[in-house]
C-alpha cells in the first residue's frame, strides 16, 4: 500500500464524537504497552503520527486517523494493566464495546499480542465477542525482533493453541524491523479492497 497521506482526524469517547460513517475502518486492539501506535506509525511510514509510550495506557479515548482519505485506522484504548485508575479502566470497555457494536464501518480488528506473553482471559474474551457480531480478526504478534526466527515459530504456535486459532493467520510483526508489515497490508487491503 503506498501511504499518500494520513492524518489524526479526531479522538472520541461516545458515537455522538466520531466522524460520520464514510469510510471504511480497520480497528487496533490490544494490552496495554503491546505496541499499538508503534506498529501504526511503523504501517503508514510516520514516525510520530500515533504518540508512543513505555507508560502502559497512554491511548485513552478512541483515535481516528484518516489515510489517504479513504480508510480510517482506529487506535482503541489498550486493555489490562495500565498506571490509571480503577475507575478510569472500568470506563474504557463501555467505551470499546459501544464503538465495535455500533460502528456499520468497522472492517476488522487487528488484534495484537506479544509475542513474549501468553494470551489471557481479555484476548479469548475479545475474540469470542467479535466472532460472534461477525467481524474479523487479524491476530499480529508484535515485538518479534526480541527473538529468534526459531524461538518466534516456537511462541507463535503456542499462542496460536492457546487462542484456538490457526497458525497461518498469525502475522509476526516488527515496529523496529519491519518484519510483517507487508503481509499485514495484504490482509487489510483484501478486507477494504472494495471501498477503495
Amino acid at each position: 500500500m503506498l501511504i499518500k497521506a494520513a492524518q489524526f482526524v479526531t479522538s472520541a469517547v461516545t458515537p455522538s464524537q466520531y466522524p460520520e460513517a464514510d469510510f471504511p475502518e480497520i480497528a487496533f486492539a490490544g494490552r496495554s504497552n503491546v505496541g499499538k501506535s508503534s506498529l501504526i506509525n511503523r504501517l503508514l511510514n510516520r514516525k510520530k503520527l500515533v504518540k508512543t509510550s513505555s507508560t502502559p495506557g497512554k491511548t485513552r479515548l478512541i483515535n481516528f486517523f484518516l489515510v489517504n482519505g479513504s480508510f480510517y485506522f482506529v487506535d482503541l484504548p489498550g486493555f489490562g494493566y495500565a498506571k490509571v485508575s480503577a475507575a478510569e479502566r472500568k470506563k474504557w470497555r463501555p467505551m470499546v464495546e459501544t464503538y465495535l457494536n455500533t460502528r456499520p464501518t468497522l472492517q476488522a480488528v487487528v488484534l495484537l499480542l506479544d509475542i513474549r506473553r501468553t494470551p489471557g482471559e481479555m484476548e479469548h474474551d475479545l475474540i469470542a465477542f467479535l466472532s460472534k457480531k461477525g467481524i474479523p480478526v487479524l491476530p499480529v504478534l508484535t515485538k518479534c525482533d526480541k527473538f529468534s526466527k526459531s524461538r518466534q515459530a516456537v511462541q507463535a504456535k503456542a499462542i496460536c493453541a492457546a487462542l484456538s486459532i490457526a497458525k497461518e493467520i498469525a502475522i509476526l510483526f516488527s515496529a523496529k524491523t519491519g518484519q510483517g508489515r507487508d503481509l499485514l497490508w495484504e490482509r487489510i487491503e483484501y478486507l477494504i479492497q472494495e471501498f477503495i
